[in-house]
């Protein structure tokens, strides 16, 4: 969540933007990524395996810059605490929303969740392709569309040993779970934001989108 400090004379002062360009590229790729593979192209096809790079590419991405980056993107402004979740969700819906130089202690613990599911979905992703790239996959669906299934024979007869199939099949099953959990999440997500802003009476919104704090 987004704040505005309060100076000692009363007057709303506002401190730097703890959404640098890093973080709402970040975001924003993550988000168009997982709508392009969650509700719009087909499951397995090679958009949806290239999205899913793009995704794993731009968590690592924010992922570093949480230890590298401007103070609050780090992890260290941030930190998952239940308790103190538990406890501004209550102040929340009491009308006593307070402001936080980052993100509040209940959107940092969903913001932890959805890196998790984001992760379980991108790695179990790599699992059931093998861990080969979007290009590769590319050209040995042109190679099979066009009569040559040889690669697949090929495949097969690699060094993958007895407990592959297994293993996708788990990762299959992984990644439907964490899929669906990540959409549940996100609508939480959204509806969180929407509270929040209600409350504090500013939009918190468009400082993700044009970096720059509103009342």
């Amino acid at each position: 969540m987004v704040v505005v400090a309060e100076t000692k004379t009363g007057g709303a002062a506002s401190p730097p933007n703890p959404w640098d360009p890093v973080v709402r590229v970040t975001h924003w790729g993550i988000v168009l990524a997982v709508l392009l593979n969650g509700l719009v192209v087909e499951a397995g096809g090679t958009v949806h395996v290239w999205a899913g790079w793009i995704c794993l590419a731009l968590l690592v991405l924010r992922l570093l810059w949480g230890l590298i980056g401007p103070a609050p993107a780090r992890f260290a402004s941030f930190r998952p605490d239940p308790a103190a979740a538990l406890g501004h969700l209550g102040g929340l819906f009491r009308g006593k929303a307070r402001d936080h130089a980052s993100h509040n202690p209940a959107g940092a613990l969903m913001v932890y969740a959805l890196w998790a599911c984001l992760l379980a979905i991108t790695l179990s992703g790599l699992v059931m392709t093998g861990g080969r790239s979007p290009v590769t996959i590319a050209e040995q669906r042109a190679a099979v569309a066009a009569g040559d299934w040889s690669v697949l024979v090929a495949e097969s007869e690699g060094p993958d040993d007895e407990g592959a199939p297994r293993a996708r099949d788990l990762a299959e099953e992984g990644h439907e779970v964490a899929a669906n959990l990540l959409l549940l999440l996100a609508l939480v997500h959204v509806a969180g934001v929407a509270v929040e802003s209600r409350a504090l009476g500013r939009n918190l919104v468009r400082p993700m989108i044009g970096g720059r704090k509103t009342r």
